[in-house]
């Protein structure tokens, strides 16, 4: 008999035993879903980090006062995830220097001279309470001092309106940029209205230059509700203790571990730092904090392929218990193949393909159920549809050899039915 014969043969016996197909298949099919789905979700976090931590672009980097830590569960320091550090120079103590004070800040754009572009900003509170006339937002807006350049260097695009400019900056003007949600809130869909208008932080009276165009929400908190002012005016109207960050871009991505190197050695001159001491600062390079961020959940990935694998093991102990069942149901069909000339190969290409079949499909129907409850993760934190396509293809190639595997006693054992046996068999 050719292949084509005895696939079609094979199939045609699948598709007549229905529920005994549907079980099996069933099982297979969840652990494929278990796999596929967490391996989407984590895909789906994954592109979410990229788009939260990058938006400074692969050839920008910051100088900050110590080490980024994002914490995943559990309220002990082992389980925390440091973003950060230049090269293989550790910080010990990174926690007990000194914050970077505005005087340094200046003081290293003045000195630096690398082609780029620099900025300086820090994080001036959060719950603050805007106020546009009759309107008043909730206490949660967050309070940014920049430059010129910080709308530039973290990915934020005018809406409408103006930046600030070098003597905005120089004067501490009380002017703002709004976010997106905040100008929504205050000016509702009138954004331009916002322009010139005169608003209240804090009952301190600000007038906004411009709207910053929307960036979204990143893991259920919105980039949006924010006011930006420049770094003077924070250090004048809402004095803290907060450190100052300086972020720079080059202008190719090849430069960037040149300036970086440049960046470290002058920084650690104005911080007064000798030879033997450690960094007392660290630098982030914006695309490493993601990735960074997104190899931390490699042990999810681990966790489901076990999870999934053990399925498939309970799945594929199943299919061979099926498939001798099926040998013992059908072994008078068995000698009667034999009796016409069939071959005993044959007979076992037949069972070892109708367990191959078997597995496919549970596969097939585990991946496109896997995708979907993976991607109501991505709804969830709002990143566009995600396959894992290299998943995919290890779930096919898995469950294929699953079926081998599962079919292969049992197809011997058809093959080696004696032919006058079986059709003596009842």
């Amino acid at each position: 008999m050719k292949f084509a014969d005895v696939f079609s043969l094979a199939f045609r016996t699948v598709r007549s035993n229905k529920l005994r197909t549907g079980l099996t298949v069933s099982i297979i099919a969840f652990g494929i879903m278990a796999l596929i789905g967490i391996i989407t979700a984590i895909q789906a976090m994954n592109q979410k980090f990229s788009e939260s931590f990058s938006t400074l672009g692969a050839n920008a980097f910051t100088i900050r006062f110590k080490e980024m830590n994002i914490r995943f569960g559990g309220g002990n320091n082992r389980g925390d995830v440091k973003l950060s550090k230049k090269g293989s120079r550790k910080e010990k103590k990174s926690s007990l220097g000194r914050s970077i004070t505005k005087d340094e800040a200046e003081l290293f754009l003045d000195r630096f001279h690398y082609p780029a572009v620099k900025s300086i900003s820090i994080f001036g509170n959060r719950n603050n309470i805007a106020s546009y006339q009759e309107r008043k937002t909730s206490p949660d807006i967050i309070l940014f001092g920049g430059d010129e350049n910080y709308v530039a260097l973290n990915g934020f695009t005018m809406l409408t309106g103006r930046n600030m400019n070098k003597t905005d900056v120089s004067a501490g003007s009380n002017v703002c940029l709004l976010g997106y949600d905040v100008a929504k809130k205050l000016f509702r869909d009138d954004a331009e209205r916002a322009v010139n208008a005169v608003v209240r932080v804090n009952d301190i009276p600000f007038r906004v230059l411009g709207v910053l165009a929307g960036r979204g929400s990143s893991f259920g908190f919105s980039r949006d509700n924010i006011i930006v002012t420049s770094y003077t005016n924070i250090e004048r109207n809402f004095p803290n203790n907060n450190s100052y960050v300086i972020a720079v871009m080059t202008t190719d991505l090849l430069n960037v571990s040149q300036a970086m190197g440049e960046a470290e050695g002058g920084f650690r001159a104005i911080r007064k730092l000798a030879v033997t001491e450690e960094n007392n600062f660290v630098l982030d390079r914006s695309d490493s904090i993601a990735e960074k961020a997104m190899n931390s959940l490699g042990f999810l990935t681990i966790s489901a392929t076990f999870i999934g694998l053990i399925t498939l093991i309970g799945a594929a102990i199943g299919l061979m218990n099926i498939m001798l069942v099926s040998v013992s149901e059908r072994t008078k069909e068995v000698g009667l193949i034999k009796a016409i000339g069939g071959k005993s190969k044959v007979v076992r290409r037949q069972f070892l393909l109708e367990a191959v079949i078997i597995s496919v499909l549970g596969a097939l129907f585990g991946i496109v159920l896997g995708v979907l409850v993976g991607n109501l993760f991505a709804i969830v934190l709002n990143t566009g549809f995600v396959v894992p396509w290299n998943w995919v293809i290890y779930g096919i190639v898995i469950c294929s050899l699953v079926g081998l595997l599962a079919g292969l006693y049992p197809a011997l054992k058809a093959g080696r039915l004696n032919p006058i046996e079986a059709l003596r068999y009842e």
